[in-house]
């Protein structure tokens, strides 16, 4: 069976591809992310998004345990008024963002890159499976996000539980923060951390299809319609 390896110790991503049916490992990256983006003096959301993600990536493609595996990294970063937003870490400088959030609009960039670790010399790897197509590619899929009037009391509370400090733009879709977004405009598992559909595609250029992956665990309809 083909062997996918997340490089992220984000729990919504793995719970993304669980929900997805995707059978994957976690191997969590050592990457600076700071000393990455000092390296490479990238300023654009788009772009730092899909490096980062590829620091991610080839980090974890470079460890003994993903030999023979796919390795994807995923990296979030939030556009706006032109300003790129990671994690905001403090509660002090959440606030402020959100502030400016308020009643507005961004976009919400997530890198998504791919590293074929599979053998490529043979028609079929020391498992039995095809031999590796030796890709390593990326993609970036951007959605824009809209968020409702937030009172200052309400900012505050959010803040308190903690969710937004770990998050890149300090707001999640799937946890407290989707009281504060009125609608996406693009894919949504994008806004979550992971595209499934981009990552669909890059798998694709790498000769696996998406349905190998399939576990047949995948969160059941009528479950969630009966919850």
């Amino acid at each position: 069976m083909t062997r996918l390896i997340l490089a992220s110790q984000s729990p919504a991503r793995t719970k993304l591809l669980s929900n997805a049916g995707i059978a994957h490992e976690v191997l969590v990256s050592d990457v600076d992310e700071d000393a990455v983006q000092a390296r490479y003096g990238v300023t654009d959301p788009h772009d730092t998004a899909l490096l980062l993600a590829r620091a991610k990536a080839e980090a974890v493609a470079s460890l003994p345990e993903a030999d023979g595996a796919l390795v994807i990294g995923c990296d979030s970063v939030f556009e706006f008024d032109g300003e790129a937003h990671g994690k905001p870490y403090t509660a002090e400088v959440a606030k402020e963002r959100m502030l400016r959030m308020s009643g507005s609009i961004g976009v919400l960039h997530t890198g998504h890159w791919l590293v074929d670790c599979r053998d490529t010399d043979n028609s079929y790897d020391d498992d039995g499976g095809r031999a590796g197509s030796g890709a390593t590619l990326g993609s970036v899929s951007s959605a824009e996000v809209h968020f409702m009037d937030m009172s200052e009391a309400e900012i505050d509370t959010y803040i308190a539980t903690g969710e937004p400090l770990q998050c890149a733009g300090s707001f999640t879709i799937d946890g407290y923060g989707g009281a504060f977004i009125r609608k996406v405009d693009g894919d949504p598992h994008t806004v979550v951390g992971l595209s499934i559909s981009t990552l669909r595609g890059l798998l694709g250029q790498a000769n696996v299809g998406v349905t190998e992956l399939w576990t047949g665990g995948a969160v059941d309809p009528a479950e969630v319609r009966a919850e």
